[in-house]
């Protein structure tokens, strides 16, 4: 199991991507983590049924921005659907609740790195903060 600091991570939050604001977002929602003050907003645009633009704005830890900028990359050019799925498959991997977690880290690739946030519960906030606001926006 990766650990909490893996190469991948620390790239992302050293220097995260799709850092900003949109100027036509059609959806946003934010996230916080009140135990730490984080606090990660995401902003897409969807046309028809496609996520054509996704960025992250936010004061957070580097897990959560590494998260967050893993999360741009991974959403931009799917489905509602699609995303919907990957939110589930990222919880399930963070938060080694449901059925799907043995195979989650198998079909997200890089994201996977995440899995070791499960031995520090603390930190799974951390890892699923801007995939909360996602789902939020996505609802939106």
């Amino acid at each position: 199991m990766p650990g909490l600091y893996e190469d991948v991570v620390l790239e992302h939050a050293k220097r995260p991507r799709n850092r900003g604001r949109l100027a036509h977002a059609t959806h946003a929602a934010a996230a916080d983590n009140p135990l730490c003050g984080d606090s990660v907003r995401v902003e897409l645009e969807i046309e028809g049924d496609e996520i054509r633009a996704v960025v992250f704005e936010g004061h957070a830890c580097a897990i959560a921005v590494a998260s967050a900028s893993l999360l741009t990359e991974h959403v931009r050019g799917r489905t509602r659907a699609q995303a919907a799925l990957l939110l589930r498959r990222m919880d399930a991997l963070c938060t080694g609740a449901s059925d799907e977690a043995a195979g989650a880290g198998a079909q997200l690739g890089e994201l996977a790195v995440f899995a070791g946030v499960r031995r520090y519960p603390a930190r799974v906030r951390c890892a699923t903060l801007a995939w909360d606001a996602l789902r939020r926006a996505l609802a939106d």
